[in-house]
């Protein structure tokens, strides 16, 4: 692979090979160290926090936690930490946002290295369902987003044929992305020289899932006009341009999409599949005569149980997939027969993004490069870092997915809508995720009770390198009898206030309708007000938060999308509304996460509307007052001034 700072990549495959699929032990040859760029030195906290993760990881510690407060610099610690151990690294943020942050900070501290972005490419996402006590069945609906998918193509093509890769994904990389021998075992090679017909290399493109499509240009197809081929990746905004000559390749560009002008000559190329469920005639044919089996045996079961209606339901869906699958390849919901698609026995773990990650024989010091199955947890061990960012939300989160997603597919299966099978297209459970990540670093300011239990250190980064301490807190009433105040109304009067001095505020509600309806009372007040939540789209997401720091509003209204870890140095007022009303949105953690996104602003404060002081608020109010006495001590001894952090609006790319 040549490897050009800005210029496309692509592996040189071994000459030894032929243009049949060959195993990916044969394909990852590009060793690259990870290169940390930055005009900052590790200050404050960081040097000692950094020192401390990298002895762990040398001598081998499983779990280790950085208990770093909001705007301490947990993201360059950890990037210092990547670029000591010189290992792959996952990422785990427990949201689309925060992971499109975490990805825009790490490609800006690792700019000649590979980082990629991991999340679930559905804008709309319905799972399929069925409620006996309304006998209301629900299909499977989504919208897929194309970028999206392309990102997730590029984060397992890069784990290939890289060493230096940081994927930073959300919780999605806990479910199934097919079986990595076959996407590994389906590359297409080529080199200047190389021989093979025009047919074959036809044959070879559809056999991988490549699409004909002579007028349009469109990810995953490929166009041909007489020996000229252009085959447009899943991974790429760009074409690869391949010339041949009687039977033998004369000519490998990369090409513009639309223009068609070269962009760079190349020597050698590799096309890679342009979905990761990758099947061939054979393993189809085999999973064919599994499914008629498994329907078989289902139907003597529900026969014998009189469940005579669930028979006759399963019978006809089943028996109209495997037309479809004989046929075309393919059916609606066909990753509900993965497992016999994969050819794995009933119960086994799915293959998810962690596959693509290297791993080695257990107690090899080395890695062994290119060896991408999972395999079993007594086999080998993964050689790679994860850290699980805001851990005290991520863990629950890669926790919980299991139990969910099985409660959903048995009620599917009691009624007759799906065969047992279906149970294995799954997310991982918590033991089977344990086992296939790497050495595993938490960080989080408010680190929960799972991380403290395992972590052999806990280490604690409080001292901000700005000099920067715990915002003031201050609790004011949900209503102000005396002043005949809402907390709505001394909301508006304090951003104005902020507003004035060029500074963005920050809204907490308690549900999305509130949020709605309050961002567009803000509006009808005069105020430039938006409102962000789980329903917002993804890359929507991303655009609301540049516009919002850039100041085309200054008013941002949410409800817990907003607590974790986004970098907002502009915002200078945190208001909570409805504060004392106890329990998830605002518990201890809830308030001191939401409370930190004032604390990258040297004017950062923080206001709690509460006619009660809850628990959780005294909690939360003492452990920031003793932060802030470490910081402000820290500050004195060390004669430090505080100043707001300074952070890069960068577009989303």
């Amino acid at each position: 692979m040549v490897l050009k700072p800005g210029g496309f990549e692509r592996l040189r495959p071994r000459r030894d090979r032929c243009l049949e699929p060959s195993h990916g032990a044969k394909i990852l040859e590009i060793f690259m160290k990870f290169q940390l760029e930055s005009e900052f030195k590790p200050s404050g906290d960081q040097p000692q926090a950094i020192k401390g993760l990298v002895d762990g990881l040398k001598k081998g510690e499983r779990f280790q936690t950085l208990l770093g407060v909001t705007g301490s610099g947990k993201t360059f610690t950890m990037a210092n930490v990547i670029a000591q151990v010189q290992k792959p690294t996952l990422v785990i943020a427990p949201n689309k946002t925060l992971a499109a942050q975490l990805y825009q900070e790490y490609k800006a501290f690792f700019p000649n290295n590979k980082v990629c972005y991991f999340v679930s490419y559905y804008d709309y996402y319905q799972p399929e369902a069925y409620l006996p006590v309304t006998d209301t069945y629900i299909e499977k609906e989504a919208m897929i987003n194309e970028q999206i998918d392309r990102y997730r193509h590029v984060a397992t093509s890069s784990l290939l044929t890289r060493s230096d890769v940081i994927v930073v994904a959300s919780v999605s990389c806990i479910y199934n992305l097919g079986v990595p021998e076959n996407y590994f075992d389906s590359v297409i090679g080529l080199d200047i020289g190389r021989m093979i017909s025009r047919s074959a290399l036809i044959k070879w493109l559809v056999k991988i899932g490549f699409t004909r499509n002579n007028v349009g240009q469109k990810r995953g197809t490929f166009r041909v006009v007489g020996d000229v081929f252009e085959v447009y990746p899943a991974s790429e905004q760009i074409a690869y341009r391949i010339g041949l000559e009687g039977n033998k390749v004369i000519d490998l560009a990369v090409v513009d999409a639309v223009s068609r002008k070269v962009i760079e000559e190349l020597r050698d190329l590799i096309i890679f599949p342009p979905k990761h469920f990758v099947t061939t005639l054979p393993e189809r044919e085999r999973a064919l005569k599994d499914i008629k089996a498994e329907l078989k045996e289902r139907l003597v079961h529900l026969n014998k149980n009189g469940l005579l209606l669930e028979a006759e339901r399963l019978e006809r869906r089943t028996k109209y997939d495997i037309e479809m699958i004989a046929t075309l390849g393919f059916c609606h919901g066909i990753e509900n027969y993965s497992r016999h698609l994969s050819g794995k026995p009933p119960g086994s773990p799915p293959d998810t993004l962690m596959a693509y990650f290297p791993r080695r024989p257990k107690g090899a010091a080395k890695p062994r490069q290119g060896s991408q199955s999972e395999g079993g947890p007594n086999e080998t061990e993964p050689d790679f870092l994860t850290i699980i960012d805001e851990s005290h939300i991520a863990v629950p989160q890669v926790r919980g997915m299991y139990a969910g997603d099985q409660a959903r597919k048995k009620v599917l299966v009691e009624f007759g809508w799906r065969l047992p099978s279906a149970l294995d297209n799954r997310p991982l459970n918590f033991k089977e995720f344990e086992e296939r990540v790497g050495q595993v670093i938490f960080t989080s300011a408010t680190p929960a009770e799972y991380e403290r239990e395992h972590s052999t250190k806990v280490l604690e980064q409080i001292v901000r390198p700005t000099g920067l301490v715990d915002p003031p807190i201050e609790v004011r009433p949900v209503f102000d009898r005396e002043k005949n105040l809402s907390q709505v109304d001394d909301v508006m009067e304090e951003a104005i206030a902020t507003t004035k001095k060029g500074e963005r505020s920050l809204v907490i509600t308690l549900t999305k309708k509130m949020a709605e309806e309050l961002a567009g009372f803000l509006n009808e007040k005069g105020f430039q007000a938006k409102f962000m939540h789980s329903d917002t789209k993804t890359f929507e997401r991303t655009k609301i938060l540049e516009e919002f720091r850039r100041g085309d509003f200054d008013v941002l209204v949410g409800v817990n999308l907003l607590r974790e870890g986004l970098d907002l140095p502009e915002v200078s007022l945190v208001a909570i509304l409805d504060a004392d009303r106890e329990g998830f949105l605002r518990s201890e953690v809830s308030l001191i996460q939401t409370m930190g996104r004032a604390a990258r602003n040297v004017g950062g404060r923080a206001i709690l509307y509460a006619d009660q002081m809850t628990g959780s608020i005294k909690r939360a109010i003492s452990e920031c007052e003793r932060r802030r006495k470490i910081q402000l001590a820290y500050n004195k001894k060390h004669k430090i001034t505080p100043q707001s952090t300074k952070s890069t609006i960068k577009e989303f790319d």
